[in-house]
């Protein structure tokens, strides 16, 4: 078990520069007054100071989670066996691959060693670079063997540091998001307060670095900064082609580097879909964005050996379904209000049929089962019917994916972010619904535009954007916990948009009928100013503590383990164990393993299920049998899953493999009624009292408190 313990003593204001501002001087003719000279003078001012604000909040960011990890395991005075264990589960794996390309002897046999990998599945020869998103290991690793840094940074911080780099990617991208949408930079200042003193809920890149998603979030961020600004209006056509050109290639960036890529650009290409049959993006460059997001993930699949998850994903199946859909229904788009009712109805059932038609037909020609563990999940998630099945109740019993914790909201709610969010997504909601209703409703309605546009603001496209986006990926954050960082760095955006906002102050003045161009533009900037000093008087003090906090990592039976494993096996050893263990030891050992955390594979399911048979109520025999199966040399299980507390009845891993073998579950509690108890009792519990029809099979060769490893006989 991996702990950390207290270490030991001794070892202004400024103009939008694409939006005009509210307070215009106007002549009693009608003429404007303006000085040009001027104007371009403070507006090339203010993108100088927001820029350097921007870029200095990054690398204030990027410094901030590099110092919390370095303080958090003492990383730069543990052993490197130390350093490889803190990299937990998939993280351990990811890594590994880096490593294995910068110890290989060319870049060519590492590139080799990767396409034809024998060591991550036991008697399996499989494609890392077509099962796994690890395309940015292998660049990175070739970067450091090219570039002179060598005899001066390891190859480990080399790592760690970029991914921490692009941290001030990521807080740049969403200062000018919420710059652009807003029209002050001061929106981007708060945006990115924002995000650092709400670490807890807006990244945990300091404790699990080679997570994908730290990879691919910046890019994501970069992604929607560009779209927010293509959907400006007046766009020069060199500014829109380059904008689009950012869109592709931060798209082709997030998808190369996720795993999950296509699961979220799903709900974008949603987002886009409402907007456009509400009327409320232009359709041209929905059109770009359904193209750009279909290309980004084609090229992806080609540089994954035509990964066939890819091909059979929905994002794919939907982005042609809509464009099929629009090219049949031409008139979409006119009519009056019931016409225009009907019409998107029908759009939308048509949508949806030829998706899951497209989609259907694409598995069955494919032959496709990679991702049939994720629709099992999410079934059984939302009450479709109770499963059996082992990989959902896997996913089911793990709190990343639960629902978002009520406490979440309390610590949003501390810095006053979910308040303001809150308040600024009624508003803009209630705008929507407006500005939908007058669109649907046929735009020769003079009369009732005038009145509407007395009590509100026509919402821009960007803004009606970042307000779908927020709700649909707020909806997936309160179902699945492990998904809330793509909705709380986003929030950190829209609120900060909202509070500095001449349309919102706008709306809200006139609702209380005080409206002055004056006062909008006082509460535009002063209520953001009050808000960041709140934030830093009332935690600079905490910032500074949790820098000052010194911990070091320690995991002495881990360590132990390590070290035996590479000590006294052969390098051709094959072990197995639990994903999350073995991922571990091969980062740390190099041995060929039976099963790892990469769970997107069907047969990888049906051989996790398989070995787990070790911690079930089976025999000697059958499992012998099954380890042998998979070459098993040793096995290695653990006590804090044998006699595992952290979760309860019913959802330990010894009841899950329960219930999939028929058999009841241990401890006192309901089961299900043509559940039967079993022939042999627990095969990890068991093996340890060296009964005769365990040791024929087995022999421990290693014993500490945590882990038990046992050898394997070889019978002919």
């Amino acid at each position: 078990m991996t702990t950390v313990r207290q270490r030991r003593v001794g070892k202004g204001t400024e103009a939008a520069e694409d939006q005009p501002s509210e307070e215009t001087n106007v002549k009693p003719d009608g003429k404007i007054l303006s000085d040009p000279a001027g104007g371009k003078l403070w507006s090339i001012l203010s993108i100088t100071v927001g820029g350097i604000v921007a870029i200095s909040l990054g690398l204030l960011a990027s410094v901030y989670v590099a110092t919390l990890h370095e303080n958090d395991l003492w990383f730069s005075n543990i052993k490197e066996v130390e350093r490889e264990i803190s990299f937990r589960t998939e993280c351990g794996l990811y890594y590994s691959y880096y490593k294995q390309m910068i110890q290989a002897a060319s870049i060519q046999q590492g590139l080799h060693g990767l396409v034809y990998d024998n060591k991550t599945e036991s008697v399996r020869t499989i494609n890392i670079l077509e099962r796994m998103n690890v395309y940015q290991e292998v660049f990175l690793s070739i970067l450091y063997r090219i570039l002179p840094i060598q005899q001066y940074l390891e190859p480990v911080y080399f790592y760690i540091y970029t991914l921490f780099g692009l941290q001030a990617v990521y807080v740049i991208a969403l200062y000018v998001t919420s710059w652009l949408l807003s029209g002050t930079w001061l929106s981007g200042l708060l945006a990115a307060c924002w995000y650092i003193t709400n670490r807890v809920d807006t990244t945990r890149v300091e404790f699990t670095i080679p997570l994908r998603e730290n990879w691919a979030l910046p890019f994501f961020a970069v992604q929607i900064a560009a779209i927010t600004y293509l959907l400006r209006t007046h766009l020069q056509p060199a500014q829109e082609r380059l904008t689009l050109m950012v869109v592709f290639i931060a798209t082709f960036l997030f998808s190369l580097t996720w795993q999950f890529n296509q699961f979220m650009m799903l709900i974008q290409a949603l987002a886009l879909f409402i907007l456009d049959c509400l009327d409320m993006l232009p359709s041209a460059k929905v059109t770009w964005l359904y193209i750009i997001q279909i290309s980004g993930l084609l090229l992806v699949c080609v540089l994954q050996f035509f990964n066939s998850m890819i091909l059979g994903s929905l994002l794919i199946s939907f982005n042609f379904s809509v464009l099929i859909a629009r090219t049949i229904q031409k008139n979409l788009k006119k009519g009056g209000l019931l016409n225009r009712l009907g019409k998107l109805i029908l759009h939308v059932l048509l949508v949806l049929c030829l998706t899951l038609l497209i989609n259907k037909f694409i598995k069955k020609i494919l032959n496709l089962e990679s991702d049939e563990h994720i629709f099992k999940f999410l079934k059984a998630k939302f009450g479709f019917g109770a499963t059996r099945d082992f990989d959902a109740n896997l996913y089911l019993c793990e709190e990343a994916f639960g629902l978002l914790p009520l406490n979440t909201f309390s610590r949003l709610s501390s810095t006053l972010l979910f308040y303001v969010y809150g308040f600024v997504l009624c508003l803009l909601t209630v705008a929507a619904v407006i500005v939908a209703f007058r669109n649907l409703s046929g735009s020769n309605q003079v009369q009732l535009k005038e009145k509407m546009e007395e009590y509100t603001v026509t919402l821009k496209p960007d803004a009606a954007y970042s307000l779908v986006h927020t709700v649909l990926f707020g909806c997936l954050a309160l179902s699945t916990m492990r998904m809330k960082y793509l909705w709380t760095s986003h929030m950190c955006v829209f609120a900060s948009f909202g509070l500095c906002s001449a349309e919102v102050w706008k709306l809200i003045l006139k609702c209380l009928h005080l409206y002055t161009s004056q006062r909008t533009q006082v509460l535009k900037y002063s209520i953001p100013i009050i808000t960041l000093l709140y934030i830093s008087i009332k935690f600079w003090p905490g910032i500074m503590d949790e820098l000052s906090e010194l911990r070091e990592f320690y995991d002495p039976d881990t360590v132990e383990l390590m070290n035996w494993i590479k000590s006294n096996t052969p390098n051709t050893a094959v072990f197995a164990g639990s994903m999350q263990l073995l991922a571990g030891v091969k980062l740390c050992t190099g041995r060929t393993l039976t099963n790892h955390p990469h769970y997107e594979d069907k047969n990888l399911r049906e051989r996790t299920k398989q070995i787990y048979q070790i911690y079930a109520k089976r025999s000697p025999g059958d499992v012998y049998g099954i380890l042998r199966s998979f070459g098993t040399d040793y096995v290695i299980l653990e006590d804090s899953i044998c006699y595992e507390r952290r979760h309860s009845r019913g959802c330990r891993l010894r009841d899950l493999l329960d219930v999939a073998n028929g058999h009841i579950m241990d401890g006192l509690g309901e089961n299900e009624p043509d559940l039967k108890p079993s022939l042999y009792p627990r095969f990890c519990e068991e093996i340890k009292k060296n009964l005769p029809s365990y040791t024929m099979h087995f022999t421990r060769v290693f014993q500490n408190k945590t882990f038990h490893v046992y050898k394997l006989a070889k019978h002919k």
